[in-house]
C-alpha cells in the first residue's frame, strides 16, 4: 500500500479520475445479463462468511445459525474449551451484551443481502431489453431473497430499520417490526414466482408459500398460516417439479447425493472442491463442528446436550415423553469413561432420528465406524462426549463432498432453511393454536410415520453401516481374537449381528473386544384418543415436542421457545440440568430474563447511526 501510494504521489490526476477496477456502473448492469449478475449475487450472500470482518470468523455469520439457535437454545454446547472463540461464551450463558463483535458481523452481513437484493430491484426498472414477466419474476426473486433476510433479522434482533430499493437515507429508525414488509415481499413471490426453476437452489412459487406461511405462525397468525400451509402441502412442488413429500428414509436430507429431493423446499446450496481454493461455497460456517481427532481432526464445537440426546427416549408405546424425558434414567453418557473401558450404551427405548443426528459411543457415526465419543473432543468436562451429525460427509464420498482447501474441512451438505417436514410441523402448529386437535394430531403422525413405518427399519441405524471400513467380518469368537488388530479397530461379528471394537491390547484376550448391541428403536403414531392431544395445551406441547426432534440442530430451537413464551421456562430448566445437576460449566449459574427475547443491536452500529447528533437507532430494553 505505501509502494503504491508512494507512486501514484507523482501522477497528475489522471489516476483518480479514472473509474475503480472492477467496480461497474449502473448504466453497465441496466440490462438483462446485468441484472441477472446482480440476483447471482443477491444469492451468494445466503453464503455470508465472506461478508466483511467475517470473513476471518466465517462461523459468526453462519447461516444453520448454530451458535445463535441451537447453542443458545440448549440443543448443544460451544464445544472446544472455554477459551476458545470467547464471544460465543457470553451468547451461551445469557450474559451477552451489544458490544459483542459477533452479533455486528451477522448484522452486516445480513444488511449485505439485504442491499444486493435492492441493488437487483432499483436497477431492474432501467433494463429495457427485459420483458415486464422477465421483470416482474426477477422483482419476485429478488423480494423472496430480501425477505430472507429480513426475517433472519427481525427474529435475531426483533426492531430492525427497514431498507428498501427506493430508501434514500439510509439512516432509518428500528422504531417498530417490519413482520409487515415480510409478509409483503413473500406474498409477491408466491403470486409471481413460477413453480419450477432452472436450477434446483434458486427459490420458486412454493418456496415462497412456505416462507409466507412461517411468517404468519411467527406473527401467530394461524388461521392465515392454516390457509396456505394447507396449498402448500397439497399441491407444492420443489424448484424442479417434484411434488413435496417425505423421503423414505430420514437421512437422506443430510447426505451431499441425495438432497434436492422431495423433502426440499428452499435449500442453501453448498458445494466441495469448486476450484476457487477456498471452502467459502462449502458450508464455511461450520468448518469449526466437527469431532477433534476424528475423521477430520477439528475442532470439536457444536456438541450435542445430554438434554437434546434425553429427548430421544420414548416410552413403552413408542411415544415421546415431554414431561420427564430427563429424569432417570438418562441416555447413557460415556463422558470420563476412558477409550480402553469397557462402556455398554443405552438399551432403553429410543427415536432412531436419535442417531441420525447426534454421534455417540458404540453407534455408527455414518459409516466412520462406531464412534469413540469422548476421544473425539478436546475437554469432556467442558463439552461433553457427542458429536453433531446432520452436516457431516460419509467416508466413503469424502473425496468428493468434503472440502479440504482450508485449515479445517468444508462439506457440500446443504443447509435446509426450510424442509417438507417442517412446513407439516408449521401447519400442525397452527391447527393446535385454532383447537383442531385431531387435525393437528394427524400432521404430527405424518412426520412420526416415517419412523414408526416397519418398512423404514432398512433405514435406522444398525452395525452394517460399520461393515465397509471394518478390519474384517467374521463368523466366531475365535476367528475375532485370531486377528492381528490394533486398539480401535473393529470387526463385524456374522453370528451376533453386531460390531466388535477392540479397546486395548492384545486381541487374543476376549475381554478386550466390546461388544456393541444395535440400539433398541421403537417409535410409534399418536393413537386416536391420544391424551397427548386431549386438550389444546397437550396438543401444543406434542407438536413442539415434536419439532424439537424433527429439526434437532438445525438451528431454529432458540427461535422456537422465543415465539412460543416458553424461552425462560425451557431455558432456565436447562442451565439446571446441564449446569447444576450434570456440572457444565459453560452454562452453570445462567438465567434467562425475557430481555433476551432478542439479541442487542450491536453497539457499533448504534453508534454509526447518529444524524444532527441524535442516534437513530435505539438499544433493545433492557441492553
Amino acid at each position: 500500500m505505501v509502494l503504491g501510494l508512494l507512486l501514484y504521489s507523482c501522477d497528475p490526476g489522471n489516476f483518480l479520475k479514472e473509474p475503480a477496477k472492477g467496480a461497474l456502473s449502473n448504466a453497465t448492469l441496466s440490462n438483462k445479463k446485468g441484472v441477472q449478475k446482480l440476483l447471482v449475487g443477491a444469492y451468494a450472500a445466503l453464503h455470508p462468511t465472506q461478508i466483511g470482518a467475517a470473513s476471518g470468523v466465517p462461523w459468526s455469520v453462519s447461516a444453520d445459525n448454530w451458535i445463535y439457535g441451537s447453542v443458545a437454545g440448549g440443543e448443544a454446547h460451544k464445544g472446544s474449551t472455554s477459551g476458545d472463540q470467547p464471544p460465543i461464551n457470553s451468547i451461551v450463558n445469557m450474559t451477552v451484551n451489544s458490544s459483542n463483535a459477533f452479533l455486528n458481523y451477522y448484522w452486516v452481513a445480513l444488511y449485505e443481502g439485504v442491499t444486493r437484493s435492492n441493488s437487483v430491484l432499483s436497477t431492474l426498472k432501467n433494463a429495457n431489453d427485459m420483458t415486464d414477466a422477465e421483470k416482474t419474476e426477477v422483482e419476485a426473486e429478488a423480494r423472496f431473497l430480501r425477505g430472507h433476510f429480513y426475517f433472519y433479522l427481525t427474529k435475531m434482533f426483533g426492531k430492525v430499520p427497514w431498507i428498501d430499493q427506493n430508501t434514500t437515507d439510509l439512516k432509518q429508525p428500528n422504531d417498530s417490526l417490519v413482520w409487515s414488509h415480510i409478509e409483503a415481499d413473500f406474498m409477491f413471490a408466491y403470486n409471481n414466482l413460477p413453480a419450477t426453476q432452472p436450477q434446483v437452489g434458486k427459490a420458486n412459487k412454493w418456496a415462497a408459500a412456505a416462507y409466507l406461511g412461517k411468517t404468519y405462525v411467527f406473527e401467530k397468525k394461524w388461521q392465515e398460516a392454516k390457509s396456505i400451509l394447507d396449498k402448500t402441502i397439497n399441491q407444492g412442488v420443489n424448484s424442479a417439479g417434484t411434488p413435496y413429500k417425505l423421503v423414505h428414509l430420514f437421512e437422506d436430507n443430510f447426505r451431499a447425493s441425495t438432497e434436492n429431493n422431495s423433502e426440499t423446499v428452499f435449500s442453501i446450496q453448498y458445494t466441495a472442491n469448486d476450484g476457487t481454493g477456498s471452502i467459502a461455497n462449502s458450508r464455511q460456517g461450520d468448518m469449526l463442528n466437527y469431532p477433534y481427532g476424528g475423521p477430520t481432526t477439528c475442532c470439536g464445537f457444536f456438541t450435542p446436550s445430554q438434554d437434546l440426546v434425553n429427548s430421544f427416549k420414548t416410552n413403552a408405546q413408542g411415544l415421546p415423553m415431554p414431561d420427564s424425558y430427563n429424569q432417570s434414567p438418562m441416555v447413557t453418557s460415556d463422558r470420563n469413561v476412558p477409550a480402553e473401558a469397557h462402556f455398554t450404551p443405552y438399551q432403553g427405548n429410543l427415536d432412531p432420528r436419535l442417531d441420525w443426528t447426534v454421534g455417540r459411543r458404540g453407534v455408527p457415526f455414518h459409516d466412520y465406524g462406531p464412534s469413540p465419543g469422548a476421544p473425539w473432543t478436546r475437554d469432556e468436562n467442558y463439552d461433553g462426549p457427542y458429536h453433531a451429525l446432520k452436516h457431516m460427509f460419509w467416508k466413503a464420498t469424502a473425496d468428493q463432498y468434503e472440502d479440504r482447501n482450508s485449515w479445517a474441512p468444508g462439506t457440500a451438505v446443504n443447509y435446509p432453511v426450510i424442509r417438507f417436514a417442517g412446513v407439516i410441523l408449521l401447519d400442525a402448529e397452527a391447527d393446535a393454536n385454532l383447537g383442531n386437535l385431531n387435525a393437528a394430531r394427524q400432521l404430527v403422525n405424518r412426520v412420526r410415520g416415517r419412523v414408526a413405518d416397519e418398512t423404514y427399519g432398512d433405514g435406522w441405524v444398525d452395525y452394517t453401516l460399520n461393515e465397509p471400513y471394518a478390519l474384517a467380518s467374521v463368523g466366531s469368537q475365535s476367528a475375532m481374537t485370531s486377528l492381528n488388530a490394533n486398539p480401535g479397530d473393529w470387526v463385524i461379528r456374522t453370528d451376533k449381528h453386531d460390531t466388535f471394537q477392540l479397546l486395548k491390547a492384545p486381541a487374543s484376550d476376549p475381554n478386550n473386544w466390546q461388544e456393541y448391541k444395535d440400539p433398541n428403536y421403537k417409535v410409534s403414531r399418536y393413537p386416536a384418543g391420544s391424551p397427548a392431544f386431549a386438550t389444546k395445551p397437550k396438543a401444543i406441547q406434542a407438536v413442539h415436542f415434536e419439532e424439537k426432534l424433527e429439526l434437532a440442530l438445525e438451528g431454529h430451537r432458540f427461535f422456537d421457545l422465543v415465539r412460543w413464551g416458553e424461552a425462560k421456562q425451557k431455558l432456565d430448566a436447562y442451565y439446571q440440568y446441564e449446569g447444576s445437576q450434570l456440572g457444565f460449566p459453560d452454562v452453570a449459574g445462567a438465567s434467562y430474563s425475557t430481555k433476551h427475547d432478542v439479541y442487542p443491536i450491536p453497539q457499533q452500529q448504534i453508534d454509526q447511526s447518529v444524524q444532527n447528533g441524535k442516534q437513530t437507532l435505539q438499544q433493545n430494553p433492557g441492553y
